[in-house]
């Protein structure tokens, strides 16, 4: 028996989530510095980009759930499904390590979101995406200078600093293809006018990562088989101690409200 087809909306649901799940699980990882970032700046300018992501997930949270119209909330979105029904990339579910790995996997990701929404603000057919796409295009701006700066400092810094740099690249670059695999639900979106494709924006990212990565001395390293599964909902095992923490509150205390 063939698989049912499923419709415009349930794809763009879906597809939106994928976009609503990076911000919600990555803004998790930046809170997880709260008191243990190296300086005091820097503490508050990761809580900062975290709030900004966390703001972007509730949005999109929000939108699903009209679109879906079967009376889930924001909060249903982020704290009352099971590790497999979320469906963000591997990259952000990544542990932060350390300062250097946070930060490249920082840029990485808004290296292809701030291109990424400027496009959704520019073209999506759904009014709502394009206004959400708006806000989040000039949080993501600062978010890219901001890594993109660290990442350039550390990578030229100390011999300390530039071997733990060149650590995280080994690490985390092999997670970066998975930006740009679409989705079934992502390609019926593109279809549909409501998301681009992540291939028009493959330029962009290179050339920054390229840009970043001569003034940080790094190499780029050659990835043969990139890694994937998070839009299957298939993750790796640092995701489900990040949603027992995530989701502790609400499970213990069904319908809480601040």
């Amino acid at each position: 028996m063939s698989a049912p087809v499923a419709s415009a909306e349930e794809t763009a649901v879906r597809a939106i989530i994928e976009i609503a799940d990076d911000g919600l699980i990555l803004g998790h990882r930046l809170s997880e510095w709260c008191g243990h970032a190296p300086i005091l700046e820097e503490e508050l300018a990761l809580a900062n980009m975290g709030l900004d992501l966390l703001g972007q997930a509730r949005a999109l949270y929000a939108c699903a759930g009209e679109l879906e119209g079967k009376g889930r909330s924001e909060d249903d979105f982020a704290f009352l499904r099971r590790e497999r029904d979320y469906r963000n990339c591997l990259l952000v579910e990544r542990e932060n390590r350390d300062f250097a790995h946070t930060m490249l996997r920082q840029l990485y990701f808004a290296a292809f979101m701030q291109p990424m929404w400027q496009a959704i603000a520019e073209s999506s057919s759904d009014e709502n995406l394009r206004g959400i796409a708006a806000k989040a295009d000039k949080e993501m701006t600062y978010h890219l200078r901001h890594a993109g700066e660290w990442v350039i400092r550390l990578g030229d810094g100390t011999e300390e600093s530039a071997a733990r740099m060149a650590d995280a690249v080994t690490e985390l670059h092999r997670y970066t293809g998975e930006l740009f695999m679409a989705s079934p639900a992502r390609a019926q979106a593109i279809t549909n006018g409501l998301l681009p494709d992540p291939e028009t924006i493959r330029a962009t990212w290179d050339d920054t990562i390229a840009t970043v990565f001569a003034a940080a001395k790094l190499e780029l390293p050659e990835v043969r088989v990139p890694q994937k599964g998070g839009r299957d909902g298939i993750h790796g095992e640092d995701m489900g101690h990040l949603l027992a923490e995530l989701q502790f509150m609400q499970r213990a205390y069904p319908g809480q409200t601040w």
